[in-house]
Parts: C-alpha cells; structure tokens; sequence
C-alpha cells in the first residue's frame, strides 16, 4: 500500500446484486481518491457499503479496504480544514 496515491481518480461501484435504490448510490467517479473515500465513509450510509468497492487505477478495495484508508495515515494528511475569515 506504501505506493497508494490518493490523489488519483477513483470509481466507487455499488454492490453488484443491490438494485441501485437499495444501494443508496449509483456509480459515482471522483477526481481524486481521497473524496471518494471521503464519500463512502462520512456520507453513505453503512450499510451502501457492504458489498461496494473503490477502484482505484487497478487495484480494488472492498469495505474492508476503503475503511483501511480511510483510517490511512497518509489520508488524513491530506485533508483540507476550511476556516471562515
């Protein structure tokens, strides 16, 4: 994972056997790696995870995966905190 960029485009695929209204989502694409992992973990709701997964150039990450990056060291240094002037 030390390779892993998150600022590379990511595709968030909803699980495959959900109807795309059980899912909560439809597919979605993101400009980087990190709004998409952003996405999932703070505005899906839980359970549109099980079964989801992030593809991030070749490589997949399940639920399992996107919370792992999520909690990724690397992520969190890469957040932007918004302050009103």
């Amino acid at each position: 994972m030390a390779s892993f960029s998150y600022n590379t485009a990511a595709e968030l695929f909803p699980a495959a056997i959900r109807k795309k209204k059980r899912a909560g989502f439809a597919y979605r694409r993101f400009g980087t790696a990190a709004e998409a992992v952003r996405f999932a973990i703070e505005e899906l709701p839980a359970d549109s995870l099980n079964g989801a997964y992030l593809q991030v150039d070749e490589a997949r990450f399940d639920q399992s995966g996107i919370r792992t990056l999520y909690r990724g060291h690397a992520f969190s240094g890469s957040c932007v905190v918004l302050i009103d002037a």
